[in-house]
């Protein structure tokens, strides 16, 4: 199991915004932001606090990943 966090990174691409300034915008930890840019787990509330700044919903950020490969498909 595991997530992409892609959307983020468009999304801030479209509002002209760097990581850096979101981060500092939502005080992120940059231990955070790492975790974000390595698609790794962060809490649900960092994700709202995200959510909250871009005005927008969870899915527009991130997506579910499934890492299981059925190779009998």
């Amino acid at each position: 199991m595991g997530f992409s966090y892609n959307k983020l990174w468009k999304l801030l691409i479209d509002k002209n915004m760097k990581k850096v300034e979101l981060r500092d915008r939502i005080s992120m930890s940059p231990n955070t932001l790492s975790r974000l840019s390595k698609n790794k787990p962060v809490k649900l509330d960092i994700l709202g606090k995200i959510c909250k700044e871009l005005k927008c919903n969870i899915g527009d950020i991130v997506d579910y990943v499934d890492d299981f490969i059925d190779d009998n498909k």
